[in-house]
């Protein structure tokens, strides 16, 4: 028979956890013990167990076959398994020639379902589904989007694994799909994405990102009567590769945000579209937004949205599902899709835009009892640039459009609100104007 220390110590030898080594240690001062309550089992059981391996719960703080126990080492055992931090409750249970180790795990694996509901002026009234894990796949985050109306369909998927080089790399892997048929637009479009992406943080507030996939997307259903340029962007379908490459740099933080003060982001990605085709793009994209205090219950938001996509080629590439047409939440007071060069009552978009927005906003917190910021802004910008003008019958020159309004977000119960009032006050002829905007959202 081995000496007991000797059974200590090996006991301590398990997989998933070290730190116990020291409290079982110093079960070898109990060699001297009386025999009395001696006890010895044949088979070791392990019952609870979900996530983490039965023989790792057995053999980390030394549950072994055989072996002699007196009482007090079975207590030691479960401070042991206790000790390492993965247990709700550890008990240790003799059941004659078994010796039962019922354990009830942290959770290790946190998700949730939710079902939700949610308006926004961009998309209107959206039913959605999501699913996310912790841990779905060993140390690998997983989330899953669904949402749907008659005129917008998408659905997404997500892995992400932290440490994958290191401390510093991060592992993505992102899938999407999307079909939008609106009331207001003369065409339809489908894109469907796949990106494997790796993430680098050299400090708490820089991120890099460097991401290649590919997709596959069309433009379909255009209306017969639509512009001549829409008819002929037309296709049955672009597949190919993409390269994207991305920079986020921002010291917000959510104990502060932004009042009393002084906050930024700043955000920059850069798209290679369908490489090694005659349509490849260069699609540039840049967002800031500055929160200047003005005081511990005021501040002023400085915002800047740009964005400029090209042909790679020189082949008139871009088209209507490439270029950009702001308007609703993206410049309010004009209706979504509704700045821009248009052509026979349809929103073309531009290959470059820019959106600028000063607004002065309070919180009111502290005067209602509820979460409240209400404030009053000024947004200016455009939409411009065409590679095709139909021989000069577009109009696709820098034409600035400016609204002013009012703003509110709160909460009812737990969803919240946002919402704007604005009047347009440089605008083009064939603008289309949305004087109030609301989003909100509930889950359940």
């Amino acid at each position: 028979m081995l000496p007991q220390y000797f059974w200590s110590v090996t006991r301590c030898t398990g997989t998933f956890m070290r730190r116990c080594i020291v409290p079982c240690a110093g079960l070898s001062l109990i060699s001297g013990a009386s025999a009395q309550g001696v006890q010895t089992f044949e088979t070791i059981e392990v019952q609870g167990a979900e996530f983490i391996p039965e023989h790792d719960i057995q053999m980390t703080c030394g549950a072994v076959e055989g072996v002699p126990y007196l009482t007090i080492e079975l207590r030691a055992i479960e401070d042991c398994l206790m000790s390492t931090g993965v247990f709700e409750t550890v008990k240790l249970i003799p059941n004659g020639e078994t010796l039962v180790i019922a354990v009830k795990e942290v959770n290790t694996r946190p998700g949730r379902v939710e079902a939700s509901l949610s308006y926004a002026s961009q998309d209107g009234l959206i039913g959605g589904l999501f699913f996310e894990r912790y841990n779905l796949l060993p140390d690998t985050y997983g989330s899953v989007r669904l949402e749907y109306n008659p005129e917008v369909k998408r659905g997404g998927g997500r892995l992400y694994r932290t440490d994958v080089l290191g401390s510093d790399f991060d592992l993505g892997v992102k899938l999407g799909w999307e079909e939008l048929s609106f009331d207001d637009s003369s065409y339809s479009k489908e894109t469907k994405q796949l990106e494997t992406y790796l993430a680098w943080m050299p400090s708490q507030k820089t991120r890099l990102e460097m991401g290649v996939g590919y997709r596959d997307y069309r433009l379909f259903d255009v209306d017969d009567d639509a512009s001549a340029l829409l008819v002929s962007e037309q296709t049955l379908g672009i597949s190919a590769p993409f390269l994207r490459f991305a920079l986020n740099h921002s010291s917000l933080s959510e104990e502060e945000n932004g009042w009393g003060t002084w906050e930024y982001s700043v955000g920059i990605d850069q798209y290679f579209w369908n490489l090694g085709t005659d349509d490849s793009l260069s699609d540039f994209r840049f967002e800031s937004r500055s929160y200047v205090p003005l005081g511990q219950m005021w501040r002023m938001l400085v915002s800047l949205d740009a964005g400029r996509v090209s042909s790679l080629d020189g082949n008139n590439a871009t088209r209507v599902t490439d270029r950009f047409a702001p308007g609703g939440g993206s410049f309010r007071g004009f209706a979504p899709r509704g700045v821009g060069p248009h052509d026979n009552g349809d929103a073309l978009g531009g290959n470059t835009f820019a959106v600028s927005s000063i607004e002065v906003q309070g919180n009111f917190e502290d005067v209602v009892n509820v979460p409240l910021v209400g404030g009053v802004f000024l947004d200016t910008g455009a939409s411009w640039a065409l590679d095709d003008t139909l021989g000069g019958v577009i109009d696709d020159g820098f034409h600035r459009r400016s609204s002013v309004g009012l703003s509110l977000a709160f909460e009812v119960g737990r969803a919240p609100v946002s919402l704007f009032v604005a009047k347009p006050i440089d605008k083009q002829d064939g603008d289309k104007e949305q004087v109030f905007g609301l989003r909100l959202s509930t889950a359940f």
